[in-house]
């Protein structure tokens, strides 16, 4: 459930990329506030759940629902009534948060401010825990230091500790590292210390098996799968809305361009996701570039789920077309095709083999479209002739209705 929240959320940010640099965009629905921008400051009161992404990130607004945010740099200071979600490459913390907090990044710290009600989740190379945690602490990182109190257990996973003089787990201290570290009497007599020995990949091996969901029956029952299904609609259908609310027209331009050449697209979309994939091993083999090796599988993630939304979108709006649809729709009217496609595809997902091989292929599709964006910005920036498709095939794309 968080790594689709955490998903969602970076999208977002993909978005607010395509919009000016000095623009921030603002939606409210319902009680649910939707800000991405390049450089966002965050002030505004929302009762209901709020989703900021932007490349600078600083949340001040008091939230009463959920917080979901996303950036390169990320600051939170207002208060949260229920869960936190943050990603980003640096995460400051600084406000309290009244449930859970979750997050994930390159330096992750939650200051001495920043209380807890619940359980922390913390991801990252670097971590630094100084705000007081009501529930369970879990913490998977190179670098772990521990100065807050922890009012239940706490699990470490890392190859470097240090305990801060605030530093006090009232259950178990669990700690998965290479070797035995020295913890202070202050923070856990000896009794409640359990020292489980793993080296390198093992730590993250036992990282996974302790966020595992215990008592998970080996075949999930019908009801599990139904709320799967229901969960990433959901996620689709906020995902669209979002798209044509903060892109409506660059959204239509890349259909139209994808639709006219559907061949060429789903190649450009194995050409963009083989480069991607391939930057991996080549950022690692490099050595300096290991700490951006989480970015270049974040930018997977995010193409690879953007691209099939943006595949499943092409092609509902050319299945209207020609079932003798109009072509100017007004963005809710596109936003129920979207969802009708959006069903039938999920439906697809049951069928062996063939269910598997259309999903791909919408994927491919919608990579592709992206691909196509990606390169023709490049070539505008560097003195190119525009798009990597012929200009002179077709007419320039249509301007969707509002």
């Amino acid at each position: 459930m968080f790594y689709s929240r955490l998903a969602a959320t970076a999208c977002a940010v993909l978005l607010s990329s395509h919009a000016p640099l000095a623009e921030t965009a603002v939606m409210q629905s319902g009680t649910d506030r939707f800000v991405a921008g390049d450089s966002v400051t965050e002030t505004g009161q929302t009762a209901g759940d709020s989703f900021v992404a932007g490349q600078s990130v600083m949340a001040r607004g008091a939230v009463g629902g959920d917080l979901h945010v996303f950036g390169m740099d990320v600051s939170v200071r207002g208060a949260i009534g229920a869960d936190l979600y943050a990603m980003g490459g640096t995460v400051v913390l600084r406000g309290p948060t009244g449930q859970d907090l979750t997050a994930a990044g390159m330096t992750v710290r939650t200051e001495a401010t920043a209380n807890t009600g619940g359980n922390v989740r913390l991801l990252g190379r670097t971590l630094t825990i100084e705000g007081p945690v009501a529930g369970a602490l879990l913490a998977a990182g190179q670098d772990v230091t521990l100065n807050a109190p922890v009012s239940g257990d706490a699990r470490l996973f890392g190859q470097t500790f240090h305990f801060g003089p605030d530093a006090q787990v009232s259950g178990t201290l669990t700690y998965v590292a290479e070797q035995p570290v020295t913890v202070p009497q202050s923070v856990a007599p000896a009794e409640r210390i359990v020292f489980q020995k793993a080296e390198g990949f093992e730590i993250w091996e036992e990282f996974a098996k302790s966020t595992e969901m215990h008592g998970m029956p080996g075949r999930p029952g019908i009801g599990t799968i139904l709320f799967g299904v229901i969960v990433s609609l959901l996620f689709f259908v906020t995902l669209g809305a979002l798209a044509l609310g903060f892109m409506p027209v660059r959204l239509e331009n890349m259909r139209a361009e994808t639709e006219k050449e559907l061949g060429w697209s789903i190649l450009l979309g194995v050409a963009g996701l083989s480069f991607l994939f391939g930057l991996v091993p080549i950022t690692g083999m490099t050595i300096v570039g290991l700490p951006f090796v989480p970015v270049v599988v974040l930018a997977i993630l995010a193409t690879w789920i953007f691209g099939y939304a943006l595949g499943i979108y092409v092609t509902a709006m050319r299945v209207w077309a020609g079932f003798g649809g109009g072509p100017h729709l007004g963005n809710a009217q596109r936003l129920l095709v979207f969802t009708a496609a959006i069903i039938a595809v999920a439906i697809l997902n049951f069928i062996p083999f063939v269910g598997w091989v259309i999903n791909f292929t919408l994927v491919l599709l919608g990579a592709g479209a992206m691909t196509r964006s990606v390169i023709a910005a490049l070539r505008g920036r560097f003195g190119g002739a525009g798009d990597t498709g012929d200009t002179h095939r077709g007419s320039p794309p249509e301007t969707p209705v509002s």
